[in-house]
């Protein structure tokens, strides 16, 4: 007699979400285990962000390569063991075991076994640097940013954590001899709390593309200018006129479905040692929206290769896995469309 599969069910269509329904639905055809997973997403597409820093130089990667379907990825699946659907979490009832999603149809409830919550997180400041609701609502605003940078004749980039530092080499290998790009970085040095020698290589990568660098300067705050132009208070009480601004420092986590009483105070999804959203036992989470490291690639995909593996344990009723959380920041920031990668310890810098 066949087992009744049991209900799996991933919130979240980005990286995070998407990986971890493969390895689970690879993994258990492997071992025989009966499951149906279904994910939800308010995005039809996935947004392979981590691409965005150099896709905002207009020409510089082509949509296809940024964007791919989810439907299409999973069509290897039948339909008994995979579902996609379309709609945005609302509602967590852990008590209950059900999920409120809202689509274009109106509100359903969705019943779970096991529960995967990997709804990312969004930018505090407008940026391309993360999805914006549906597909077509990302793809138009990278289109957007594509357009600024292209009529900007000067461009100031506030943050110097990897994703300005990747943002102002991309933009200056394509326009460091025709637009004046500026870098602000809140500290010393870009790349703050990285071995000087990595901060070293990234400041003369970045000036021999032409970018100018602030440094211990912070941004106090923006607003547009009638022309369209931006103005930018910086912590020293200046104020600087460029045509475009690009913050790429803030994140919030994409948990307001979630139960207050599972939230750090920065609204990030609290979790055990083994990467359940804690005081559950069927609840996991991977990715951005959770507390347990800093939001980045790598880290993301640590953490669904190990809720993947707890979730085969828990469907063969074992007992889960201690996650061991990385001591350093493992950090890759390629300069330049022409960079490579060189190893400095767990960082690497190009």
């Amino acid at each position: 007699m066949e087992s009744i599969p049991k209900n799996i069910l991933i919130l979240g269509g980005s990286y995070a979400g998407v990986s971890t329904a493969h390895r689970i639905l690879k993994q258990s055809a492997k071992a025989g285990l009966a499951i149906k997973i279904t994910l939800i997403s308010p995005n039809t597409h996935v947004y392979w962000n981590i691409a965005s820093t150099r896709a905002i130089v207009p020409g510089g990667i082509p949509d296809e390569k940024v964007f791919s379907s989810i439907a299409t990825g999973f069509s290897q699946y039948t339909a008994d063991k995979f579902e996609f659907v379309v709609g945005t979490a609302e509602e967590l009832d852990v008590e209950n075991k059900k999920v409120t999603v809202s689509g274009e149809s109106g509100r359903s409830s969705f019943s779970y076994d096991f529960l995967i919550l990997a709804t990312g997180s969004r930018t505090k400041e407008d940026s391309p640097f993360k999805g914006k609701g549906s597909y077509q609502e990302t793809l138009d605003l990278l289109h957007e940013w594509q357009s600024k940078v292209k009529n900007a004749s000067s461009i100031y980039v506030a943050g110097a954590g990897a994703t300005g530092v990747e943002t102002a080499g991309e933009l200056g290998f394509a326009y460091g001899s025709s637009k004046e790009i500026t870098l602000i970085a809140s500290g010393p040095t870009v790349l703050e709390g990285t071995p000087a020698s990595v901060s070293k290589t990234a400041t003369k990568q970045l000036q021999s593309l032409q970018v100018k660098i602030k440094v211990s300067t912070k941004v106090s705050g923006s607003a547009k200018t009638p022309d369209g132009k931006y103005e930018i208070t910086l912590s020293t009480g200046e104020k600087i006129t460029t045509d475009l601004y690009i913050p790429t420092m803030g994140l919030v986590p994409n948990s307001s479905y979630i139960p207050e009483k599972y939230l750090n105070p920065a609204g990030f999804a609290i979790v055990d040692e083994f990467l359940r959203l804690k005081g559950t036992t069927d609840i996991w989470v991977v990715g951005d929206v959770s507390a347990v490291e800093r939001a980045q690639y790598v880290n993301a995909e640590k953490q669904s290769v190990h809720v993947s593996k707890n979730i085969g344990l828990a469907l063969k009723n074992s007992d889960p896995i201690s996650y061991k959380v990385g001591e350093k920041d493992m950090l890759a920031v390629p300069i330049g469309k022409k960079s490579r990668h060189r190893p400095y310890g767990n960082n690497e810098i190009s």
